[in-house]
């Protein structure tokens, strides 16, 4: 199975988790007096809609070079991101928004039961994030690693609903408040991630460097072609789910410009054999001294 067919049916994993918890959390959240569930629902909702940006990132993305985009078009992959990164700002305003104005309004303690649906919750969604995550390190898909944070933040969330709801039923009247306090709290979480989702993701719109493990393999993988003496400078940059690589490999100044030119073809192609990741291999050809 190739990344992107993995990333594409990882995505739709993470669409139709998102759409029965969105049923639940909702529905329960109604029936047992927990804005924090109703929260947890309203979150669970965006969280559809960007898992459909994210699929359609992913599917883009992975099309192949045509004449106006010469490497590929794996630069929608992060930008598709960002806007995930959207949707889980606005999803945490909401919830702070609409926790603040429950706070100041009265209302009854939540049900007892919603706690064994939040519970069930945080199960899932730590299962959903670690299986998301690990198959976005598989496919070196950035935003199928937002993707995955989604549901690490929904964990978060029902975590402190979960707090807040055994706060207001433990003290009783009076601390009717406290499950309102916990969405609040855990708008703050969903606020952090989200700036640990959009930062790799900026990085990888400006070529920033991230990438020392990738080249000290090219560089291993280098030396073992004949006729590579040395490797100097290597720039990776990542597109999508592939990195395009600049590598320039010292090679004997007394060959002809002919076998130069053959043993950069043949780095080349042992390099992309060796390590699949790779998309566009431009080789710079220079003499030992």
């Amino acid at each position: 199975m190739t990344n992107e067919q993995t990333a594409i049916r990882t995505t739709y994993f993470s669409i139709i988790g998102n759409t029965l918890l969105a049923l639940t959390k909702g529905i329960a959240g109604t029936l047992g007096n927990s804005y924090a569930l109703v929260a947890d629902a309203i979150e669970s909702t965006t969280d559809i809609f960007s898992s459909f940006l994210v699929l359609f990132g992913i599917k883009y993305s992975n099309r192949p070079a045509d004449k106006n985009h010469p490497y590929g078009h794996g630069r929608a992959e992060p930008l598709i991101t960002f806007l995930v990164v959207g949707f889980l700002i606005t999803s945490a305003t909401i919830i702070a928004y609409e926790s603040i104005i429950n706070i100041r309004t009265p209302h009854q303690l939540p049900k007892a039961w919603t706690l064994i649906v939040l519970g069930a919750i945080i199960i899932w969604k730590e299962i959903s994030y670690r299986l998301v995550v690990k198959k976005s390190i598989d496919t070196n898909s950035s935003s199928l690693r937002a993707d995955a944070w989604h549901h690490r933040s929904d964990a978060l969330t029902s975590i402190a609903a979960f707090i807040g709801i055994s706060v207001a039923l433990i003290m009783g009247p009076g601390y009717e408040t406290a499950d309102d306090w916990a969405a609040l709290f855990a708008s703050g979480f969903i606020l952090y991630n989200s700036y640990l989702i959009f930062r790799p993701a900026l990085g990888e719109i400006m070529d920033e460097h991230f990438h020392d493990d990738l080249v000290a393999q090219i560089r291993t993988e280098a030396m073992k072609v004949d006729g590579i003496i040395d490797t100097e400078k290597c720039f990776v940059r990542k597109a999508g789910m592939k990195f395009h690589i600049d590598l320039h490999a010292t090679v004997d100044a007394n060959i002809t410009v002919k076998e130069g030119h053959e043993i950069a073809h043949k780095l080349k192609d042992t390099l992309r054999q060796q390590i699949p990741v790779l998309g566009h291999v431009l080789i710079h050809v220079e003499p030992n001294e």
